[in-house]
């Protein structure tokens, strides 16, 4: 989202379960795209609901096995959807494999951030972009 948006947005990424560590191979996955990668590391979603955590427009749950999580009260209340595609990281198989997994992943989830990104954000209210964000996770 930062890539592509050019700074009109500013994202974040968290999970409910982080490892600890940012997967390598999303890391070159991320490279692929042409995304810098070398801040990035690997956080809770809880960080994003206390107090003093950034303002949130928008929250996107991505791992079809966080559609039936549970998700923190986010300050401020912002919109939501849930993206969902399966999780790359539990995928298994060859080296080449996984890559395809990711960069397939990636991809779509680059393709919905193209949808976001071409709505008329200033021209819809509020009813209308939260319809919107919920059919770009159905593409």
């Amino acid at each position: 989202m930062n890539h592509l948006s050019r700074g009109r947005f500013k994202a974040y990424s968290a999970g409910s379960h982080p490892t600890g560590i940012v997967n390598p191979i999303a890391l070159q996955t991320l490279e692929k795209f042409g995304v810098a990668a070398q801040d990035f590391r690997s956080k809770a979603w809880d960080e994003f609901a206390k107090p003093d955590a950034p303002a949130l427009d928008f929250v996107f749950t991505v791992c079809d096995n966080a559609a039936g999580e549970v998700c923190p009260i986010w300050p401020g209340q912002p919109m939501t959807a849930h993206w969902g595609v399966p999780d790359p990281a539990a995928f298994s198989g060859s080296g080449e494999e996984t890559a395809k997994v990711f960069f397939d992943t990636a991809l779509i989830l680059r393709r919905r951030i193209e949808f976001l990104l071409a709505l008329p954000l200033t021209r819809l209210d509020t009813l209308g972009i939260q319809r919107e964000i919920k059919v770009i996770g159905t593409r």
